[in-house]
């Protein structure tokens, strides 16, 4: 995102924040907020001509925040409409950086409802399963990553092997990252993840282990990691049996190889 589009999308990160917190419910206006932005995103995917309006530095701000009030007038919450008004009247340097502002504010928002419920872990973990489970079926994530396909029947196909397993909120950010890819599917919702604790100040660190981990040893790992990167952790693990012993920890780009099958990797190299 260009710096422009930055300092506008952090204005208004500020501009949202503060209206949801004024909401009698914070979690019912961030729930309907996130999800009817979201809706404006796609709209604007969709019509060249109109996102090309909102854009438009040489048409006075009004005038665009008054075509888009317009637009979702009656169809959306007050907040949502104030926010789209707000985003419009803003500095974008092309539509790409506007549609990718309003997916972000729409993530926030939802990420506050769910921490207003008391799910943000919970959310958190969700996001890194699903992702998980993309990893080991790769052939739905190919039918997720087809763009021959719409984002509609992407969506539908991810809704229906979510269905029961997930909460909504946690649905809702899932089916939009596949609706709307930037990578691939699990890279996108990875991405995902680390904005969610980035809300948090926090990193996150994705643990592959031979066993399970208890509570107490992701918390006491946590711990560890917070002291090596000088930075709040969130720790997700997952089982791989593969690993012999031991676990694979990765934090950012950086990969902490703890595991027995590393080890016998690297005695064999040396040996070589």
């Amino acid at each position: 995102m260009h710096a422009a589009s930055r300092t506008t999308l952090d204005q208004l990160t500020e501009s949202l924040d503060g209206a949801l917190s004024g909401a009698t419910d914070t979690a019912a206006a961030g729930a309907a907020t996130g999800s009817e932005l979201f809706e404006v995103a796609d709209l604007l995917d969709s019509d060249r001509s109109l996102r090309t309006a909102l854009v438009d530095q040489t048409v006075p701000a009004d005038r665009r925040a008054a075509l888009a009030d317009g637009l979702l007038a009656g169809k959306v919450s007050d907040t949502t409409r104030e926010t789209v008004s707000q985003v419009v009247k803003g500095t974008w340097s092309n539509t790409r950086d506007l549609r990718h502002g309003l997916v972000e504010l729409g993530r926030r928002a939802l990420l506050r409802a769910a921490h207003e419920q008391g799910h943000r872990e919970k959310v958190a973990t969700e996001l890194f399963d699903v992702a998980r489970l993309l990893e080991r079926e790769p052939e739905l994530e190919m039918l997720l990553a087809d763009r021959l396909a719409s984002g509609e029947k992407r969506r539908e196909l991810l809704a229906k092997v979510l269905y029961g397993h997930v909460s909504a909120i946690t649905e809702a950010l899932a089916l939009q990252v596949v609706g709307r890819p930037v990578a691939r599917p699990v890279e996108d919702l990875d991405a995902l993840c680390d904005f969610a604790a980035g809300l948090d100040g926090r990193r996150v660190a994705r643990v592959r282990s031979a066993a399970a981990l208890s509570e107490a040893q992701e918390q006491a790992l946590g711990q560890k990691l917070e002291k090596i990167y000088g930075s709040a952790m969130s720790v997700h693990s997952e089982v791989d049996t593969s690993l012999l012993g031991g676990a694979v920890i990765r934090v950012g780009d950086e990969v902490i190889d703890g595991s027995t099958a590393g080890k016998l990797e690297r005695m064999r190299r040396a040996l070589v």
